[in-house]
C-alpha cells in the first residue's frame, strides 16, 4: 500500500517538473524570439534568401512590373541604386569585415612569367591579408606604351578536368584577346577553387568572402601605375557573370560591366557564392539580379544572353526593363545587348566577339590586333597554356570540390 502511494506521489512530481520544464523552454524560446525581433527591426521581418528559380517567369515579369513604380526619373533611380547598393553590402555582411583587412598592403608573389605572341602572362599570387592570398593570372600586353584600361575577368563555375576554372581555354582566349588588344586583364581563383586552399567554396558566407577577394583583386589593378583607373571594365560568364554585376555594385571604380550568361530576373543564381545570403531581400526591401545589373547606370553595360539558360527572355524582359533606366539619364545609347538564340551557357566563341566590340567601343582597345587579312575577329595568334604552366605554384595541386553546384 506505502509502495502503491510513493509511486503515486513520484509520478506527480515528475509530472510537475514536466510542467514547469515546458514553461521555462517556453519563456527561453519566447526571450529568443523577442531578441531576433530586436535585432531584425532595422529591416522588418527576418531576411529571406532568393535562391535558383525563385520566381517563375511570369512572376518575374510582374515584379519587374512593380518595381518600375518606385521611381519615374534618373534622380528616383539613383536613390533606388543606393538602396540596392546598400542591401547587397549589409547582405553580405560586408560591413562587419575588419577594417584592417580592408587596408592591409597588399604584397606580391611572382611565379613564372610566359612571353606570348603579342602579350606576357604572369602567374601571381595576391597576399591581401595576413597569410590569406588569391592566385591568379596578369595578361599585359607586349609593349606597355602609357596608361592603359584594365579587365577584371572572374571564372564561373567550370570546374571539370580540362575545362577548370581560371585555366579553361574559354577565359585564356578571353585574357589573351584582351590583352593583345591594350588591356591590362586579371583572372584568379573564385573562392576555395584552383590553387585557394584557405576557403571552401560552400562556405556559407562565400558571398561575402568572394566580394571581398573582387574587390582587394580591384585595389590591386588600380595600384599599378601603368593603368588608367578612370577605364576599369569586369565580365565574366555563369557564376563570373554573377561577380561581374555584384563588383560593379559594390565598387564605383568600375566603368564598364559585360555580365555573360547571367541577368535573369527570375533566376537568382544557385550556387552560395551567389545567393546564400540576403542581398535580394531583407525585410521590406526587395531586388533581383536584372536591378543590380542596372545599378551602374548610366556607365555602359552589356548584357549577353542565349536562348538555352534563363537569360532567354533578356531582349523582351530583361533589356527593356535597363534600357528605360538608361534611357532616363540620357545614356540610351551606353546600354546593349547581345542575344544567341541557338545556344546555350557559356561565353563561347560568338559572346567572346560581342564582349570585344562592347569594349574596344568603351576602354579605346585596338580592334586590330585580333583582326584577320579579311577584317574578322580571330584568335589564332593565341596559344592555350596547360594548368600547370598557369599555376603560381606548381607542384601544390589542385582543389576541386567534385559536389560543388556546376549551374552549366
Amino acid at each position: 500500500m506505502k509502495s502503491i502511494i510513493l509511486r503515486k506521489k513520484l509520478g506527480s512530481y515528475i509530472l510537475v517538473c514536466f510542467v514547469v520544464l515546458v514553461f521555462i523552454s517556453s519563456c527561453i524560446q519566447h526571450k529568443s524570439s523577442v531578441e531576433s525581433q530586436k535585432n531584425n527591426d532595422s529591416i522588418g521581418p527576418v531576411a529571406e534568401l532568393c535562391v535558383g528559380d525563385y520566381l517563375t517567369e511570369e512572376e518575374a515579369a510582374e515584379k519587374l512590373q512593380e518595381y518600375s513604380k518606385l521611381y519615374s526619373n534618373a534622380d528616383e533611380w539613383k536613390e533606388r541604386a543606393r538602396k540596392i547598393k546598400e542591401n547587397i553590402w549589409k547582405g553580405a555582411e560586408m560591413d562587419q569585415i575588419p577594417k584592417a583587412e580592408w587596408i592591409f598592403p597588399i604584397k606580391l608573389t611572382k611565379g613564372a612569367i610566359h612571353k606570348m605572341n603579342g602579350y606576357i602572362v604572369e602567374n601571381q599570387a595576391l597576399e591581401v591579408k595576413p597569410g590569406y592570398f588569391i592566385y591568379g593570372n596578369l595578361y599585359l600586353p607586349e609593349k606597355n606604351e602609357g596608361k592603359m584600361p584594365a579587365v577584371l575577368c572572374p571564372h564561373g563555375h567550370w570546374f571539370e578536368s580540362g575545362n577548370y576554372g581560371r585555366f579553361r581555354p574559354n577565359l585564356q582566349y578571353r585574357c589573351a584577346a584582351l590583352a593583345r588588344m591594350g588591356a591590362v586583364v586579371f583572372t584568379w581563383d573564385m573562392l576555395g577553387s584552383g590553387e585557394d586552399h584557405l576557403n571552401d567554396h560552400m562556405d556559407p558566407k562565400a558571398v561575402q568572402k568572394q566580394s571581398y577577394n573582387s574587390i582587394r583583386v580591384l585595389d590591386y589593378i588600380s595600384s599599378l601605375p601603368y593603368v588608367d583607373t578612370t577605364r576599369i571594365a569586369v565580365t565574366g560568364a555563369s557564376g563570373g557573370g554573377t561577380q561581374t554585376f555584384l563588383l560593379a555594385a559594390l565598387d564605383d571604380r568600375i566603368d564598364v560591366s559585360v555580365p555573360t550568361v547571367m541577368v535573369s530576373a527570375h533566376f537568382f543564381g544557385g550556387c552560395v557564392c551567389e545567393s546564400r545570403m540576403p542581398i535580394h531581400k531583407r525585410g521590406n526591401f526587395e531586388t533581383d539580379n536584372v536591378e543590380i545589373a542596372a545599378s551602374i547606370s548610366p556607365k555602359p553595360l552589356l548584357l549577353i544572353a542565349d536562348g538555352g539558360d534563363w537569360t532567354k527572355n533578356v531582349p523582351k524582359v530583361e533589356y527593356p526593363y535597363i534600357k528605360r533606366i538608361y534611357d532616363m539619364f540620357g545614356a540610351g545609347d551606353n546600354v546593349e545587348y547581345a542575344y544567341f538564340p541557338n545556344e546555350h551557357h557559356d561565353y563561347g566563341f560568338s559572346k567572346r566577339k560581342a564582349a570585344y566590340s562592347f569594349l574596344v567601343k568603351h576602354l579605346g582597345l585596338d580592334y586590330s590586333k585580333i583582326l584577320d587579312q579579311n577584317g574578322k575577329v580571330t584568335e589564332s595568334s593565341i596559344t592555350l597554356l596547360d594548368t600547370t604552366s598557369l599555376k603560381v605554384f606548381p607542384d601544390r595541386s589542385l582543389v576541386v570540390d567534385p559536389q560543388h553546384y556546376n549551374n552549366k
